[in-house]
C-alpha cells in the first residue's frame, strides 16, 4: 500500500513538471531571414536562404519539435535596408531568432537592433574581428568562420609553398580589411601591393596592370560573389596566370564562381572550413539532399545556412521549446550541441567557431564536374581567432 501511495505522488508530480513545461513551451519557432536576394550578390544570399529552408523541410517544417515560421526578406546590398528589416523582424515579428545577412557592413549597421534587444543573432556568414573582441555580445553566434580565419590559411598555405612576394586586394569594408590582416598575420614573405577596392567593383583594368607592373609569385585577393567571379574572368583573359599564382579564400573559388567562370578555374587553389568531400554522415547527407533539391551543388555559403538552422534546432530541443528563458535558449546555443557539416565544431567564449581548415583544388570529378576537391591533412586544426582574448563576455 505504501508503495501505492508513492508511486501515485510520483506520477502527480511528473505530470506536473510536465504541464508546466508544456506552459512555458512555445507554440513555433520565428525565424527572421534578413540577406542579399538581389542584385550581383544575390546568389551568396539566396545559397544560404535555400539552404536554411532545406534544413526546415528535412525537418518536417520545424525546428527543435515546434513548426518553423520563417520570414524571409531581401536587405537589397544596402545598411539602411537592413536595418529597418531587422527592426521590424524584432519589434513587429517579434522572431526568435534572426539570421542570413552576407556582407559584413551590412550586419554590422542592422545588429545594435538584434543584440539590445535580446533577440539572438545567428551569423550564418558575416563575423567582423570587432564582434569577436571588444564587441562580443551575449546574443551574437557566428556560425561560419571568423573574417580573418581563410585568409590566415591561406597566408600559411603561402608560406608553406614558399612564395617570397605577395600582391594583396580586397574591397575597402570591414570584412576587407580582416581578410587581408588574416593573410597577413601568417605571411612569411614580402608584400609589395596591398590594394582596397571599391565594394561592389566589376572593373578591375586599372588593378590587373598594377599586378602585371610589379609582378607578385602570387596574388591574393579576397573578392566575394560578382565582384570574384569578374575579377579571375579578367585576370585570366589578361594572361597574368602565367607568372602570378592566385590564391583565394574559399569563396573565391566555390560552386557559384565555378559556375561564373567555367574552366580557367580548374587547378585554382583556397583555403576553407567545408567541402563538398568531407565524410562525416551530416555533410554527405546534406550535399545529396542540396543537389536533389535544388538541381546544382552547395557552396560553402550553403553549407553554413544549413548549420545555422541545425543550431537553432539543437538549441530549441535542449530548451524544451522555453524560448521565454534566454540564458537557457543561449546556454544551449553556445553549447552547440548538433552534427554540423564541417564535423569538429565548438565555440569559443566569444561565440566564435574552433574548426579546421583545408586547402581545396578545383579539379573535375567522375562527372566531368569542375569541383573543389581537400588536399591532404587541414593545414589548420582547431584553429580559434586572434580577437578573442579582447572580449569580457565569459
Amino acid at each position: 500500500m505504501k508503495f501505492k501511495k508513492v508511486l501515485a505522488v510520483s506520477v502527480i508530480g511528473a505530470c506536473q513538471m510536465l504541464t508546466l513545461s508544456s506552459l512555458h513551451a512555445a507554440d513555433k519557432v520565428k525565424v527572421g531571414f534578413v540577406s542579399t536576394l538581389s542584385g550581383p550578390s544575390a546568389a551568396l544570399g539566396v545559397d544560404i536562404r535555400d539552404a536554411f529552408q532545406l534544413a526546415v523541410k528535412l525537418n518536417g517544417g520545424k525546428l527543435g519539435g515546434l513548426p518553423a515560421e520563417v520570414i524571409v526578406s531581401d536587405d537589397q546590398f544596402k545598411p539602411d535596408v537592413a536595418k529597418e528589416q531587422f527592426e521590424k523582424m524584432v519589434k513587429r515579428e517579434k522572431v526568435d531568432f534572426l539570421t542570413g545577412v552576407v556582407f559584413s557592413n551590412i550586419m554590422l549597421a542592422a545588429l545594435p537592433e538584434t543584440v539590445e534587444s535580446s533577440t539572438f543573432y545567428l551569423s550564418p556568414n558575416a563575423a567582423p574581428s570587432p564582434m569577436a573582441g571588444k564587441d562580443c555580445s551575449p546574443n551574437f553566434f557566428a556560425v561560419a568562420w571568423p573574417n580573418d580565419a581563410y585568409h590566415e590559411a591561406a597566408g600559411q598555405y603561402a608560406s608553406n609553398k614558399g612564395f617570397k612576394s605577395a600582391y594583396l586586394l580586397a574591397p575597402n569594408y570591414q570584412a576587407g580589411q580582416d581578410s587581408l590582416a588574416g593573410f597577413k598575420r601568417y605571411y612569411k614573405g614580402k608584400v609589395v601591393n596591398e590594394v582596397y577596392t571599391k565594394l561592389g567593383q566589376l572593373d578591375y583594368a586599372a588593378e590587373l596592370a598594377e599586378i602585371r607592373a610589379a609582378k607578385p609569385e602570387i596574388l591574393y585577393t579576397f573578392l566575394p560573389g560578382g565582384m570574384g567571379v569578374n575579377f579571375i574572368k579578367q585576370f585570366m583573359a589578361a594572361g597574368l596566370s602565367k607568372d602570378t599564382k592566385l590564391v583565394v579564400p574559399g569563396f573565391g573559388a566555390d560552386q557559384d564562381i565555378i559556375r561564373g567562370v567555367g574552366a580557367d578555374m580548374l587547378g585554382v587553389f583556397d583555403t576553407s572550413h567545408w567541402g563538398l568531400d568531407l565524410p562525416n554522415a551530416a555533410n554527405k547527407k546534406f550535399v545529396t539532399e542540396f543537389e536533389k533539391e535544388y538541381k546544382r551543388l552547395p557552396t560553402l555559403y550553403a553549407s553554413q545556412g544549413y548549420d545555422t538552422a541545425m543550431l537553432i534546432d539543437a538549441a530549441v530541443k535542449a530548451s524544451n521549446g522555453n524560448l521565454s528563458d534566454k540564458d537557457l535558449v543561449r546556454k544551449n546555443l553556445t553549447e552547440a550541441k548538433f552534427a554540423s557539416v564541417r564535423g569538429d565544431f565548438k565555440f569559443n567564449t566569444n561565440h566564435y567557431p574552433i574548426q579546421n581548415y583545408y586547402v581545396r583544388e578545383v579539379v573535375k570529378d567522375a562527372q566531368g564536374r569542375l569541383v573543389n576537391k581537400i588536399i591532404g591533412q587541414p593545414i589548420m586544426t582547431q584553429h580559434g581567432d586572434a580577437y578573442v582574448q579582447e572580449c569580457k563576455m565569459k
